[in-house]
């Protein structure tokens, strides 16, 4: 179950508050959420920007980004066949803090965000240069 929408990762600005991100339920049991981002073209990544901004007492402890390169592919390719490469490994994140990260891919069509174990993240930005 989900409190907002995955697809307000990528809202234009800022968020406003907790609503305005992508928020899960507390997980009781193993595992972590997750969510694919097609990227607008692509391109080699070179800048990750993750705002936890509004999620104090609920953000999640940890992330990880990942890429693949899968022009064309849809979602259930995605998750069950695409080479992820790591792009990010597992870092540690702080609650209401703007995060970012300078990165080097190959070109790239996706990134997949990990969330561990679950809580609220209010943006995602990639930046990089097309292919």
């Amino acid at each position: 179950m989900f409190f907002g929408h995955r697809q307000n990762l990528i809202l234009p600005g800022r968020s406003t508050h907790m609503g305005d991100g992508w928020e899960t339920r507390r997980r009781r049991g193993p595992g972590h959420d997750w969510t694919i981002v097609r990227l607008a073209a692509r391109g080699s990544v070179q800048r990750l920007e993750l705002d936890t901004d509004h999620f104090k007492g609920n953000a999640p402890g940890r992330c990880m980004l990942e890429w693949c390169d899968a022009p064309g592919a849809d979602s259930a390719a995605l998750q069950s066949s695409a080479k992820w490469q790591p792009l990010l490994a597992e870092t540690p994140l702080q609650p209401h803090a703007r995060h970012a990260w300078d990165v080097t891919t190959p070109p790239a069509t996706h990134v997949r965000l990990n969330i561990y174990p679950d809580g609220g993240v209010a943006r995602l930005r990639v930046f990089g240069a097309v292919a």
